[in-house]
């Protein structure tokens, strides 16, 4: 029986502590900076992409990846003599699952299987580490993609921005677009919910925001009776997700809590969020 290897992208934000020893291969979505095209977290990593942000008066722009690269990591796999499980950010926020499925028409027959994590960050991060532990145990495919579709319904993330503006323009702000008009007063709480960016509510400053967002992720785990696993996000603010974290972890009982853990969102991810952005991935149950 053939060993399963986890595809994942640059979105997932998992940390490299995690990565080690696990069945995860990660391809980079890429940002797009004047005339340079820079593979997220290869050739440009966090910290050097929001020094950059702060000084540099021509935006970034981001893409997925593309189909033929795809092509190539699957074609390596399979000749490894690989399964392959590919899980992926949103299809409603990228259009990288539009890629892998171009990819995986070249090779008819070979067993690919290809989830939407429906999310992005570290709730698909956590998506993809159940997979793959499933998958380091010597789990089928088919056993697989069976957690990785489960583990959609387990995951979420809220968090904060500075502003709206990194995400209007971009064209991920989803629900949020009513809270434009209020821009600059506002501090907004938004979820990844159905696979997009919307508003949860209007909060005028962050520290009410962050008060809200814990509110709402103890709510959503009240009632898990299996493991929870945290992980606090944030866009060059590492100080305030050790804050946030060690708040988040005062809420869940230390019976259940698994993992707490702290992500930099990565510089594709950043570059729709802006600087600043801070918030709470999860999985509960599983």
């Amino acid at each position: 029986m053939a060993k399963v290897m986890v595809v994942t992208d640059s979105t997932s934000n998992i940390p490299v502590e995690l990565l080690n020893g696990n069945p995860i291969r990660i391809l980079p979505l890429q940002v797009i900076w004047g005339g340079e095209i820079l593979r997220d977290g290869v050739d440009i990593q966090p910290k050097e992409f929001y020094e950059r942000l702060a000084v540099d008066k021509v935006m970034p722009s981001t893409s997925q990846a593309t189909p033929e690269e795809f092509k190539a990591e699957y074609a390596a796999l399979l000749n490894a003599g690989y399964d392959i499980l590919s899980i992926h950010i949103s299809g409603k926020l990228s259009g990288t699952m539009d890629s892998a499925i171009q990819a995986k028409r070249n090779f008819p027959g070979a067993n690919i299987e290809l989830v939407d994590s429906n999310s992005t960050s570290m709730a698909m991060g956590f998506q993809v580490l159940s997979v793959s532990r499933m998958a380091e145990t010597g789990a089928t495919l088919a056993e697989c993609k069976a957690v990785a579709l489960e583990a959609t319904k387990h995951t979420g993330v809220y968090f904060a921005v500075n502003t709206l503006e990194f995400l209007h323009r971009g064209g991920r702000i989803g629900g949020a677009a009513a809270f434009m008009g209020q821009l600059l007063n506002l501090k907004p709480l938004l979820e990844v919910r159905d696979g997009k960016i919307e508003a949860v509510e209007k909060v005028r400053t962050l520290s009410k925001t962050i008060d809200r967002l814990l509110d709402l992720v103890e709510a959503k785990l009240a009632n898990s009776k299996g493991p929870v696993r945290l992980c606090a996000i944030h866009a060059n603010s590492p100080k305030e997700a050790e804050e946030l974290l060690a708040r988040a972890v005062k809420r869940i009982s230390p019976s259940l809590l698994t993992d707490a853990l702290i992500s930099t969102v990565s510089p594709v991810l950043g570059t729709h969020t802006g600087p600043g952005a801070l918030g709470l991935a999860f999985m509960a149950g599983m």
